[in-house]
């Protein structure tokens, strides 16, 4: 919902690694356009306040976010998150899905857990990441 976006945008200015140089960078205009016209997206709350999310986008076939409050890391919030958003975008698409994601981080080991593949580097020393229809279902 566009009236999440406010505390979407806290727990994504509050995570630890893969960080924002600059919180303006992704303004609540771009969240709304990528959770309303161009994918879609979940959140986690627990009390009443947004947890974690994600966001995976259609349009570029890519996951655009997938990140957890720092307080809440190691719940199987982003797991669950993950695999919700997994499940629609195939059920939506048999396109192979990509995301990057810093190397050395908690996210890349998360991924690669999750059955990702490494296929190269993306943006500024990215690792970029895909995943097939086949290889999800498969799991």
């Amino acid at each position: 919902f566009v009236s999440d976006i406010g505390q979407i945008q806290i727990v994504r200015n509050t995570v630890k690694e893969n960080t924002l140089s600059d919180p303006a960078l992704v303004p609540d205009a771009d969240v709304e356009e990528y959770i309303i016209n161009r994918g879609k997206g979940w959140v986690c709350e627990i009390e009443n306040i947004i947890v974690g999310f994600s966001i995976v986008d259609l349009v570029d076939h890519n996951i655009w976010a997938l990140f957890v409050h720092p307080d809440a890391e190691g719940k199987g919030i982003g797991k669950q998150l993950h695999e919700l958003m997994m499940n629609w975008y195939f059920s939506q698409t048999d396109d192979t899905v990509w995301l990057g994601t810093s190397p050395g981080t908690k996210a890349e080991t998360f991924y690669r857990k999750q059955g990702w593949k490494e296929v190269g580097v993306h943006g500024k020393g990215e690792i970029k990441f895909e995943m097939s229809k086949e290889e999800w279902v498969a799991q």
